[in-house]
């Protein structure tokens, strides 16, 4: 009875006071008759605004539309409240606690003299500590590492407030771990490590072979959230995630300038990727980019919200009959006639990649872009690739407008 009342009390109050809000829908016949549908549809949306406000009392919520920005941007202690992102995150990394609840390590020094042994002060020093940390930046720096910079379990990378360059030499590496959050970073121009010995906890060092020149590799790892940096020309992936890494969320970011960008499957001979799933939301594919927006294998997937503005080749593709959710996506397609597919299926004739579940929900597809759906189709064919609510592909600029590292400045909304 109660929620019939407030409906009724909100379409009243829809009627009062808007009522020219549907004018530009008026029936060309009948003038003064407004589109039914229309209105309902103001009224529900109306009736689902109220309500969330109500829900959202305490969270902050920024109503962008994006349920991450939403739950922190509008803070204007954020800087105080730092630890209130590991709260935040959606998909299936949603659990990644990263270094919450533990101490402030403030990262003053930019060098990586001693992969080995390094100096306090130094972001390597951080990241291989036992203990959870939540690591933040002193100042605007640029970080060029000598080795793969190797992270234990329980650490959040969180460059709000400053600009935290990772670039010019080897990167982040998410090895064996768990419950990492890496947030606003540039990462860039990545190279290959390796043939030296690095530390990767305060008891341990060993022997690394050369490393791929990824961005992001995670490795076996789990609970991993990957949002809001900026990540352009690396050696090898932007952002990888092979050997059953699983429950991983990449969110929020802004990819350019760069061929392959996204692996999520180690090999089509490595089944136990056959357990991962990986959320990629609100990201911004942007200029320069050539394929995998992701390329995946034998796992679930959830590409939900994008906004792919370019590709070369293709935007998203697999092999090893993965599972791929792909809603409220939009997609521009190139003007090059002969690339205008969003999909590509790798090493399978068309008889067998037809049964593998790749379904297109609610995308906008424009400039001649077309998907090639595949599978049963079945809504239970993707409960595994479900993770989070999409909304609705004429929202994904909105959604995506921040993607990429935020500038934020303390004492204001970020």
């Amino acid at each position: 009875m109660e929620t019939l009342s407030f409906t009724l009390l909100c379409i009243l109050s829809f009627l009062l006071i808007f009522p020219n809000q549907t004018s530009s829908t008026i029936n060309t016949t009948h003038p003064a008759v407004q589109d039914p549908e229309l209105v309902v549809a103001e009224v529900h949306r109306s009736i689902a605004n109220a309500t969330s406000r109500r829900r959202s009392l305490g969270y902050l919520s920024c109503s962008t539309g994006n349920p991450i920005d939403d739950c922190w941007r509008c803070d204007p202690d954020w800087a105080t409240n730092r630890q209130r992102l590991a709260d935040c995150a959606i998909g299936f990394g949603k659990n990644a606690l990263g270094g919450k609840g533990g101490a402030l390590y403030v990262v003053t020094d930019p060098g990586d003299d001693d992969p080995v042994t390094p100096k306090p002060g130094t972001l390597r020093y951080a990241v291989i500590r036992d203990e959870p940390l939540w690591i933040v930046f002193a100042r605007d720096m640029v970080i060029k590492l000598k080795e793969e910079l190797i992270m234990n379990s329980r650490k959040t990378l969180d460059g709000r407030g400053v600009s935290v360059h990772i670039a010019g030499g080897p990167c982040i590496t998410i090895q064996y771990v768990h419950n990492i959050i890496i947030h606003g970073l540039n990462i860039h121009d990545c190279k290959q490590g390796g043939n030296a010995y690095v530390r990767d906890s305060p008891k341990h060092y060993g022997w690394r072979t050369l490393s791929d020149g990824d961005g992001v590799s995670i490795f076996g790892s789990s609970q991993v959230w990957v949002d809001h940096n900026s990540l352009s020309n690396c050696r090898d992936g932007l952002i990888d995630a092979i050997r059953g890494s699983t429950a991983i969320t990449i969110s929020n970011n802004y990819m350019t300038q760069h061929d392959k960008v996204m692996l999520l499957g180690h090999s089509d001979a490595f089944t136990a990727d056959k357990n991962m799933q990986v959320t990629v939301a609100f990201n911004h594919f942007g200029e320069g980019l050539v394929q995998r927006m992701p390329r995946c294998r034998y796992g679930y997937f959830h590409v939900v919200n994008n906004d792919y503005t370019h590709w070369e080749m293709y935007a998203i593709g697999g092999s090893a009959a993965p599972t791929i959710n792909s809603q409220g996506n939009r997609f521009l397609a190139p003007n090059d006639r002969f690339n205008k597919e969003v999909t590509k299926r790798e090493a399978a004739p068309e008889s067998e990649w037809k049964k593998w579940n790749w379904r297109s929900e609610g995308d906008l597809l424009l400039n001649g872009a077309f998907f090639t759906p595949s599978g049963a189709g079945a809504s239970s064919s993707y409960a595994k690739a479900s993770s989070l609510a999409a909304r609705p592909s004429s929202l994904v600029g909105t959604i995506t407008v921040n993607a990429g590292a935020l500038s934020c400045k303390k004492g204001s909304r970020c």
